[in-house]
């Protein structure tokens, strides 16, 4: 079977560029042009059809509506209760009904007189058939609507083929039969389609609901557009919701050059061929059958299952799209592959499972990615509309995994990552948050009858101060300058430096010390044909009483370690050069001494400030008389990463750490350190760039909420900088936030749990976890209650809203930082265009879903001339100490010569 990257070169044209996709993104932007002009229309195949819905709901709604949903085999009647009183109620009774097969074949007639039936039914049930209540009616074909409860279906779709329908109004059809029944009387106010459905659905809860988007078995799309763009219906005032029918895009063979071989097969044998071409391409009905069809060729081709088709692989329809779901799983993707290809007959090989995953990914990757392309046209449209530079835009969505109600089987769990990362690349707009319909789009079709505009937590004056934090290019190039200026002051040190050559080779020992665990490392370097690095090593734990006691227990407990590595290793009678990674702020004047200025992180050993640690390790071996070493080189973790990472790379001359706290050293140009002799060669510079800020120069784009962590923590007015990017702050700003929203009244309806008082109970492991899924809102809720909050979905979306925003600010702040560095660099230079890579390290860059992604995109805005790398650092510091050791060792033995 071939290897992924096989897979990938054989799917090739399945996997589109961000070109081709900011291609289709403006060709489906050409299309709902063509839709909503007079003379167009006719020909356009995005049909942009006017639904007479001309407002979203505020809250304020009020009173008993009936609705039906009717958009396949079954179909649901529902009452609904709004009321409002302060409180945005809404209560639902509902019934399922199905309609018989022979019903959907039948007359137009039999079909409205069997839901009129039904309708009679549900009446009976809640005894209000004397009642004559308002019903909105979602109807989920194509139609074209000329009033708001007129509606004449242009063709049936989903099996249906009632006759005496098509060109007719369904709702004169549906009154028409509840008329010859005579035994009650219900108003149709409105009448519209599941996505109008599901944006009033989700307009009800956040009025920046203004696109609806349905993914599911079909897909389809509407959204708010200006009357004026509308040439269709009379009058330029106010706005329309259009039903896009965005499904028939690429029927006029736009979208040819894209479409595979697979596609044409999938096409061809439809109910519909040359009709709705990329709801083929994107849809649950249609995404399985993709993954046979190329599973199928594959196997005849000998690529998988040893050339192997079985009956079941070769039926239409036996590779179901909810396999996609369940194959793509993290944890146990690859056994159910293996499953679901064993009940398809086959014996699958490990190599056929794992090509059958990666298959399955560029298909639903495609379908995320196209379906990203065109609502991002959607979104571009409805910002320009706007005339504004930012829009905050909520889209409603239903067929996607966030339902409350169990999402069909054929629903594709896939999506919503892949769009909303590419919103936040392709749209000049913040992006677009996500809310999952709570309900079927049945509920959307009653609240679209009172059409009112909605009232917004996120634009009231409270969320100004929360918005504070800098997101425009001139709050960031105002950091920029301050930082470089700023740069050079924050030395701790310098620390006198090569790079690593290819030269380097032996073994030695390494120590890293930066928190309640260290390591000893025996590192052996090699050179020539084989060159790489070897390493061995084990963790010892420092106790809390040493930690807190004199210092030479400290170093004794160390050098206790060291000697049992040693005897592991089976090297006690060696003596090795040793390079240590000490963590903490140091002043250093030469590579082999540094004299601690002060303990952090819960360290108090006494008797070690203001002393050299690389003399009071020398002490404790003596101390000792087991062994002897030579401590060649003292570094901390941003340098020994730069170090480890200048190993894989020779333009590595930055090192970052983005972890518990944040740091950063590079390479700088000797004549500019003024701090110690010498014109020649450079030098690296530990910034300690933590404690920027603390002169007051970062006051104005401080908040509220970074004053509350600084004062409350255990150094205040120190290290403002890495309080504003680093993990172990982040979600304490984030829980002030909380706590201040929650006081306005904006959150949690204004009640404060005493776990949410606490401070650091917001962990900002949080973040990530709320982060890690587009439409986790569920994963939110699930931690509010762990924090003793009841939450509702407004509250989860606003929270991770929150997460969003702080995580955004550290990411833009610290990719700020390393653009001043990365241009100082090439400034020192007197270079046009620098190449260069930061060597990082540290959980939150490593874990945080998208704060790499912010941060780098940060950097190329803000360093034009610069072609930064990022490279991650995986052995961590303790190798960086060993190779600096290594080259220290180099230069030394070159000096002798």
């Amino acid at each position: 079977a071939p290897a992924v990257h096989g897979i990938d070169k054989y799917l090739y044209d399945m996997r589109l560029s961000e070109e081709t996709l900011q291609e289709v993104s403006q060709r489906f932007g050409k299309e709902m042009e063509k839709g909503l002009g007079a003379d167009t229309n006719p020909t356009a195949s995005v049909k942009m059809l006017p639904t007479f819905v001309r407002s979203t709901p505020d809250g304020t709604e009020d009173g008993d509506f009936l609705a039906l949903d009717l958009g396949g085999t079954n179909f649901r009647v529902l009452r609904v209760k709004v009321s409002d009183n302060g409180l945005q109620k809404v209560e639902m009774e509902n019934q399922i009904y199905a309609i018989p097969e022979e019903l959907m074949r039948g007359s137009g007639v039999q079909l409205f007189d069997h839901i009129a039936e039904c309708l009679a039914n549900f009446l009976d049930k809640l005894n209000i058939k004397d009642k004559k209540l308002p019903l909105g009616f979602t109807f989920s074909f194509p139609c074209h609507q000329t009033k708001l409860d007129e509606s004449i279906l242009v063709t049936w779709t989903k099996g249906f083929k009632c006759s005496s329908v098509e060109g007719k109004d369904v709702v004169s059809m549906l009154r028409k039969s509840i008329k010859k029944r005579g035994d009650f009387d219900i108003d149709i106010v409105a009448v519209v389609n599941d996505t109008v459905g599901t944006m009033m659905t989700c307009g009800y809860d956040d009025h920046n609901c203004e696109v609806g988007l349905i993914v599911g078995t079909g897909t389809n799309a509407c959204y708010m557009e200006e009357m004026r763009h509308i040439d269709l219906v009379e009058g330029d005032e106010g706005r329309m919701c259009i039903n896009m029918e965005w499904g028939a895009f690429g029927d006029d063979g736009v979208l040819k050059d894209i479409r595979t071989e697979f596609d044409h097969e999938i096409d061809m044998g439809s109910l519909n061929p040359g009709k709705q071409l990329f709801e083929k391409m994107i849809s649950g009905m249609y995404m399985g059958e993709l993954v046979r069809l190329i599973l199928v060729k594959m196997a005849k081709e000998g690529l998988l299952f040893g050339g192997r088709l079985t009956p079941d692989l070769l039926t239409t329809g036996h590779f179901e799209t909810r396999y996609i779901s369940a194959i793509e799983k993290e944890k146990e993707g690859l056994q159910k592959a293996h499953e679901i290809l064993t009940k398809l007959g086959l014996e699958p090989s490990h190599e056929d499972c794992v090509a059958t995953l990666r298959i399955c990914q560029i298909v639903s990757t495609r379908s995320a990615n196209l379906c990203g392309a065109t609502l991002a046209a959607v979104l571009r449209r409805i910002k320009d509309n706007k005339g504004v530079e930012r829009l905050r835009s909520t889209v409603g969505v239903d067929g996607l995994p966030f339902t409350v109600v169990s999402p069909p089987p054929q629903v594709p769990h896939h999506h919503c990552p892949g769009l909303c990362s590419l919103f936040r690349q392709w749209l000049g707009c913040a992006p677009a948050s996500w809310l999952g319909a709570l309900d079927l789009p049945g509920s959307g079709a009653n609240l679209s009858i009172t059409f009112l505009p909605a009232p917004d937590v996120f634009h009231s004056q409270p969320r100004r101060g929360f918005w504070s934090f800098p997101r425009s290019r001139e709050e960031s190039d105002q950091l920029r300058a301050m930082l470089r200026m700023g740069s050079l002051g924050s030395l701790s040190g310098p620390l006198l430096m090569a790079l690593p050559w290819l030269s380097e080779k032996g073994d030695f020992l390494a120590l890293d010390l930066g928190g309640t665990n260290f390591r000893v490392l025996l590192v052996r370097v090699r050179n020539g044909m084989r060159r790489g690095v070897e390493m061995h090593n084990k963790i010892y734990s420092i106790p809390v009483e040493i930690m807190q006691g004199t210092g030479e227990e400290l170093f004794d407990h160390i050098v206790h370690c060291i000697s049992d590595f040693l005897e592991y290793m089976g090297m006690k009678g060696v003596s090795l050069p040793l390079g240590f990674t000490f963590s903490f702020p140091c002043q250093q004047t030469s590579l082999d001494e540094g004299i601690l200025l002060k303990w952090t992180k819960g360290f108090k050993a006494t008797g070690c400030e203001g002393e050299d640690v690389v003399n009071l390790l020398k002490e404790a071996i003596h101390r000792r008389e087991e062994f002897d070493l030579d401590v060649v080189a003292v570094v901390n973790d941003t340098v020994g990463t730069m170090m480890t990472c200048g190993y894989e790379d020779p333009y590595c001359e930055v090192g970052l750490i983005v972890g518990t706290g944040s740091n950063a050293c590079y390479m700088e140009e000797m004549r500019n350190v003024e701090l110690v002799e010498g014109e020649e060669g450079r030098m690296c510079i530990n910034m300690e760039w933590g404690a920027f800020g603390d002169n007051g120069c970062l006051d104005d784009i401080r908040t509220e909420f970074d004053l509350a962590v600084d004062e409350l923590s255990l150094n205040p007015g120190k290290q403002r900088f890495e309080k504003m990017i680093s993990g172990m702050y982040l979600g304490e700003i984030v829980r002030n936030i909380l706590i201040d929203f929650t006081k306005r009244g904006l959150l949690f309806r204004g009640r404060i749990s005493e776990r949410l008082k606490t401070r650091g109970i917001f962990e900002t492991k949080f973040l990530s976890q709320i982060e890690s899924d587009c439409l986790a809102l569920l994963q939110v809720r699930s931690i509010l209650q762990h924090l003793g909050l009841e939450s509702t979905c407004d509250d989860s979306i606003i929270v991770k809203e929150v997460c969003a925003v702080v995580a955004r600010r550290a990411a833009q702040l610290c990719g700020a930082g390393m653009a001043a560095v990365v241009d100082k660099i090439r400034e020192n230079r007197g270079l046009d265009f620098l190449k260069v890579t930061v060597g990082v390290d540290g959980t939150l860059y490593k874990l945080h879903p998208h704060f790499s992604t912010v941060m780098h995109e940060t950097v190329k805005q803000l360093s034009p001339k610069c072609e930064v790398t990022f490279l991650q650092s995986e052995d961590g510091s303790g190798k960086g100490a060993a190779l600096i050791t290594a080259v220290a060792c180099r230069i030394r033995e070159a000096g002798q010569r």
